[in-house]
């Protein structure tokens, strides 16, 4: 049997198998707080090694979609509690990926309808999810943002610490600090959206400041066994870019290892694209990591199958390898992998949004 489908470690949490269940927003939890169909999408797919759950909003100001979960009120957490006993409950280990979307929101989905926040006030070519007055859901424009104050992170950075707090209060094993897919912590990092003259903009430096003191607190606060981190050095999502990926993100892995994190999240390529999008030295960012002392377990993601994850695993390369969108469709997914069985076709349709039809509906095997 390969060495994907065994047990191995995660930080301090000891998982059955090498699949991670990666962070998929699913849109499901109106008034951001998690619910019992939630917990029954967790429930059914516990047999992953390790699930990541879906972006969790770190405060109000941090949502950037409709109906996706908080870890900012006390019904949030009772509803995260159900999903997690639900998760263990099952043999199962589950994350939550801590979220501050930055500029990626609307105004409607924002405190007093006001601006999101962002390193500078650039807007993103891009779009989020919003809710028509009917109730139905919509793909909007995201709204211009303001420039967070240099006064102001500070209160960031404790909101971080205060979600990871809630996150361990509401049962998770651990969190996942999400610095990539163009939100916050990344738009601080890639230049294009951050054109700052204070401690926090201009050179790489200062640009990964943000990130590693997000990191501290939140370490300090559960436990560096207990934290993980997502990045994407090369994904062009959410309108970031950087002339020099490599030496962005060199250094914030360099700088990583010091923290001796449970697990460091790769989104290998363009997320949800072609992996090829820019040249890129995955092998050499891990060794950089490494090389400087970082012991986490190293997650990879992005464009994997049965063959290309065994050899991941086998080689050397990856510790764990994250699937996303095949765990939509196939909540059985790691005996489906295990058994070289045939996965079920993914519904376009009922990704965000809805009810259970194409969210707890999928079959696993006879």
């Amino acid at each position: 049997m390969s060495k994907l489908f065994e047990p191995t470690s995660v930080g301090t949490t000891a998982v059955s198998n090498r699949i991670a269940m990666a962070p998929l927003t699913r849109n499901r939890s109106p008034g951001a707080v998690p619910n019992e169909l939630n917990v029954e999408y967790y429930r059914q797919r516990a047999t992953a090694g390790l699930i990541i759950s879906e972006g969790t909003a770190i405060t109000h100001q941090a949502q950037g979609y409709a109906d996706v979960p908080g870890l900012y009120k006390s019904e949030a957490i009772e509803g995260w509690k159900k999903v997690t006993d639900a998760v263990h409950a099952a043999g199962g280990k589950i994350v939550t990926q801590i979220w501050h979307v930055g500029r990626i929101s609307h105004t409607s989905l924002q405190p007093g309808d006001g601006k999101p926040v962002a390193p500078s006030p650039i807007a993103a070519k891009s779009k989020t999810y919003v809710l028509n007055a009917d109730g139905s859901g919509a793909f909007v424009e995201t709204s211009e943002p303001r420039a967070l104050e240099t006064a102001e992170l500070p209160g960031v950075i404790e909101d971080y610490r205060k979600a990871a707090r809630a996150a361990m209060d509401a049962g998770f094993d651990g969190v996942e600090i999400h610095a990539a897919n163009g939100y916050l912590l990344e738009q601080f990092m890639r230049s294009n959206s951050n054109q700052r003259t204070d401690q926090y903009g201009g050179s790489i430096e200062n640009r990964i400041r943000l990130t590693l003191e997000v990191v501290e607190a939140v370490t300090k606060e559960i436990g560096a066994d207990k934290t993980g981190i997502r990045i994407s050095p090369t994904t062009p999502a959410n309108d970031v870019s950087d002339p020099d990926p490599k030496a962005v993100y060199t250094a914030l892995v360099e700088a990583l290892a010091k923290f001796d994190l449970s697990f460091v999240h790769v989104i290998e390529g363009a997320t949800g694209g072609p992996r090829d999008v820019l040249p890129f030295d995955w092998k050499a960012l891990k060794a950089a990591y490494r090389d400087a002392g970082g012991k986490g377990a190293w997650i990879v993601n992005n464009g994997y199958d049965r063959a290309s994850a065994i050899e991941a695993v086998e080689s050397g390369y990856a510790d764990l390898v994250a699937f996303g969108r095949p765990f939509i469709a196939n909540p059985d997914l790691v005996r489906r992998l295990k058994e070289d069985a045939e996965l079920n076709p993914l519904d376009q349709a009922t990704l965000y949004g809805g009810g259970a039809e194409g969210y707890t509906t999928y079959p696993a095997l006879a």
